[in-house]
């Protein structure tokens, strides 16, 4: 099987996304060599790909989906929203630069060539490429400039599938009017509907797909039904008003349940971080955005943020930073952890001399919960890093603007392996301390990364995705149950095995419910030539 296909949506959130982690799933696991594809995705849940390069978090799932490494030309254009109306811009794995959303729009078709050029490199050296489109691709007034839908179908001469929600209700106005509002050169790619989050009885549904063939000349491939417990890694915050991911199993007898209160910021990123965390039995994760909120939890985390300033003068309005100072300062208290945004919030100052998020260079208060300063460099760090922690292994990735400089009363607690694409700063401290268990463990060349409290009850990294590495994720929970007087009993869960049964179950529903045979000549065939205008 050789060719492509582009999955697009009547809204955002209609399940594109995860209908192209089932395609991917299903090609592979029927032998076809497939890569995602998304033109251009706004996300501030990102992924680092192996050389360093920064591409949306879906489609890094969606390329391990597909048992592919994950590429930056799976997606060639990253926008990260650092406002209400700007991004920054982030162009085959590198920032661009800051632009207004108007600026964007104008910049956009000078970006067409790249990502066309991203989107044959994939298509030479895979069987199948799967196209992700985004919002809808009947955005009539952004079709001049559309970079990311059926634009780029129509330059690659593919088929395309419109999946449309029926949760949200009027699925059918929805699919029907998509494609009625597409110009013919658009209209004639869309070879098929598939209806997406039905509950209830399939019977129900009567002959309203008939109907909407007979209006629409399209027909339905398949009516998906609503998946429980499916929480693949999302785009961005909006996710977490739906699925997230669930514990695996019961706690097992004896083990006390921990409760960790996260603090969502505004302009949240990465917080797939903690999807780790909420799979594991007897671990509660939930949601805090106000200081009266955050309660009386064993663990409070500080996740990334793509505007740490902006985020760190929001914790204070809403009286979290003095709630989590004070449940610090508490010698019974929780233990606070810090990742990346959230681990610069924990310092003393934050400085931005080069205008990265701010437009002045004095230094903003940190909550001077762990002693290290953040200066925001315009050089972002993009790059996978493995070593140790708690005397386990790690791996992960780092993705910031700031650099963190600790004190002297911070010792490091993560230990880096030396980098293959090269110091990550020529800065970096060798340290070789290794007085307690909760220090880091270096090797020589090793970079000592990371701060903790003297107490080791506050700390914070750079890196993210610790929690998936199911070793490290044990140790930590078990450290943190014993300093809140607890007992936490490892369940043994698997964060890899997890994340597969997701895929499986998705490309399962596909096989069960959609007419992969009509899919698979879409993805073989041309669609119809284009009548003359």
């Amino acid at each position: 099987m050789r060719g492509g296909l582009t999955v697009c949506g009547t809204t955002s959130d209609a399940g594109k996304s995860q209908v192209v982690t089932g395609l991917c799933r299903l090609l592979r696991r029927n032998g076809v060599s497939v890569a995602p594809f998304k033109a251009q995705n706004m996300a501030n849940n990102s992924f680092v790909t192996r050389s360093g390069h920064e591409i949306g978090r879906a489609q890094g799932v969606q390329a391990l989906a597909a048992g592919a490494e994950p590429e930056v030309a799976m997606n060639p254009v990253l926008l990260k929203p650092t406002g209400d109306r700007t991004s920054q811009v982030v162009v085959l794995g590198r920032p661009l630069g800051h632009l207004t959303a108007a600026e964007y729009h104008e910049h956009k078709p000078h970006l067409l060539a790249t990502v066309l050029d991203a989107l044959a490199d994939l298509r030479r050296r895979f069987d199948v490429v799967v196209i992700e489109g985004a919002g809808s691709p009947a955005e009539i007034n952004l079709l001049d400039h559309d970079i990311v839908n059926l634009r780029i179908a129509h330059e690659a001469d593919l088929h395309a599938v419109v999946v449309g929600d029926i949760d949200r209700g009027g699925v059918f106005a929805a699919l029907h009017g998509t494609v009625d509002l597409l110009p013919p050169r658009y209209r004639r790619l869309v070879g098929g509907f598939v209806i997406n989050k039905f509950r209830g009885d399939p019977a129900l549904l009567l002959d309203g797909t008939d109907q909407l063939e007979a209006r629409s000349g399209v027909p339905t491939l398949g009516v998906v039904p609503w998946l429980r417990d499916i929480a693949l890694d999302a785009e961005d915050s909006l996710a977490l008003d739906g699925l997230r991911p669930r514990p695996a199993g019961e706690p097992p007898a004896g083990s006390d349940r921990l409760d960790v209160a996260v603090v969502r910021f505004p302009r949240l990123s990465n917080f797939t971080d903690l999807d780790a965390l909420a799979i594991e039995p007897g671990v509660g994760v939930r949601y805090v955005d106000t200081g009266a909120a955050l309660g009386a939890p064993d663990l409070v985390v500080l996740p990334g943020s793509k505007a740490t300033l902006a985020d760190l003068a929001w914790l204070r309005a809403q009286g979290l930073a003095d709630a989590v100072t004070a449940a610090a300062g508490d010698p019974a208290g929780p233990v606070v952890l810090g990742i990346c945004g959230g681990y610069q919030a924990l310092g003393r100052t934050i400085t931005d001399p080069h205008g990265v998020e701010s437009t002045g260079g004095e230094a903003t208060d940190g909550l001077a919960l762990l002693d290290v300063a953040t200066t925001f460099d315009p050089v972002k760090v993009t790059r996978r890093r493995s070593g140790t922690a708690l005397g386990q292994p790690i791996e992960g990735y780092e993705i910031h603007h700031g650099r963190v400089a600790r004190g002297p009363a911070a010792e490091a607690w993560v230990a880096l392996a030396p980098d293959p694409l090269g110091p990550v700063d020529p800065t970096a401290s060798t340290d070789t301390d290794t007085d307690t268990d909760t220090t880091a463990d270096t090797s020589p060349g090793s970079e000592a990364e990371g701060a903790q409290a003297a107490d080791g009850r506050v700390r914070g990294t750079t890196v993210h995705g610790l929690f998936e590495e199911d070793a490290f994720r044990a140790a930590f929970l078990v450290d943190v149950a014993r300093r809140r007087g607890k007992r936490f009993v490892p369940a043994g869960v698997s964060f890899a095995a997890a994340r597969t049964h997701q895929f499986d179950r998705v490309a399962d529903a596909l096989e069960a419910h959609v007419d992969l045979a009509a899919v698979a000549r879409l993805i073989t065939t041309r669609p119809p030539p284009e009548e003359p205008s």
